[in-house]
């Protein structure tokens, strides 16, 4: 479980945005490129984003937050924790809204950043890029880790709406995908999130994920969301993920926009959570 994760943190393994040093002024010109004409996501909105922002409300990098995390899953902390503004996606129900949904935050040059994670390093056992969205941000990423020598994972956190384009390049950088895999089908996603064609590009990238690096998938179990959405999900990563850990989250509670939706508007009784719970150990998902 997490084997190469624990090999890096035990010194026997460089992460990989180490191993792949070399090739990182050519990932940043990649980068900078699709930068020009915005399509780190799959909304590709094709825009100069040197000029102005895209529909992830992100023109440049700002950095809302960064601190050791202890509240993530029990493997991953302490976690050094930068979180962004901005995100592709518009949930009616973020707990994060402040940040995901309105600029917020300061830029930090990335030399001062990677200087930062490798005061981290022997405190940390990662690095956790996360928001928000973190996918709007690759470019600076790169920019930071080309600066970087701390040996610690490097943890992708998000809501997997990556294009094709971004996947190529994380895969010479990241070591953990930590994903957020919301919805069983396009009507949820649209009606909740404001998505398009969601099931078809998260679960192509999640299998992109699955071979590139270790996963945790997070999926938090929404109200009167069982049928249509938990269960879906659950069976397909026992088809198509299954050495991925699982953590079924029983965390939701109504914010933002969500009381202006019915079948969301309350907590997330224990019943349904252990359904989708109960239903995840049935089918021998690695649960957490």
């Amino acid at each position: 479980m997490l084997e190469k994760y624990y090999e890096i943190l035990e010194g026997k393994r460089k992460s990989k945005y180490l191993v792949n040093k070399n090739r990182m002024e050519k990932l940043i010109e990649k980068a900078e490129e699709i930068y020009r004409n915005c399509h780190f996501c799959e909304h590709r909105c094709h825009i100069n984003r040197y000029e102005k922002v895209g529909k992830c409300r992100v023109k440049e990098t700002s950095i809302a937050s960064h601190f050791y995390h202890y509240g993530e899953e029990p493997m991953l902390i302490p976690s050094y924790t930068i979180f962004f503004s901005g995100c592709t996606f518009y949930c009616v129900y973020c707990q994060n809204w402040d940040i995901s949904q309105y600029e917020a935050g300061i830029y930090i040059e990335p030399e001062k950043m990677a200087f930062l994670i490798e005061k981290a390093e022997g405190k940390a056992r990662n690095v956790n890029w996360v928001g928000g969205e973190p996918t709007p941000h690759l470019l600076y990423i790169l920019k930071v880790l080309k600066e970087c020598n701390a040996n610690l994972p490097q943890i992708w956190n998000s809501n997997m709406y990556c294009s094709n384009e971004t996947m190529d390049i994380l895969n010479y950088i990241i070591d953990v995908y930590l994903t957020d895999f919301k919805y069983g089908n396009d009507k949820c996603a649209y009606r909740l999130s404001k998505i398009k064609n969601y099931w078809e590009i998260v679960t192509r990238n999640h299998e992109i994920a699955y071979r590139q690096g270790e996963m945790i998938i997070r999926h938090l179990v929404l109200p009167n969301h069982i049928e249509c959405c938990s269960k879906p999900i659950i069976e397909w990563i026992a088809e198509n993920v299954p050495e991925a850990i699982v953590n079924v989250m029983d965390q939701y509670y109504p914010t933002y926009k969500a009381f202006e939706y019915e079948e969301i508007n309350r907590r997330l009784s224990l019943e349904e959570y252990n359904k989708a719970y109960n239903y995840a150990k049935k089918l021998g998902l690695q649960v957490i």
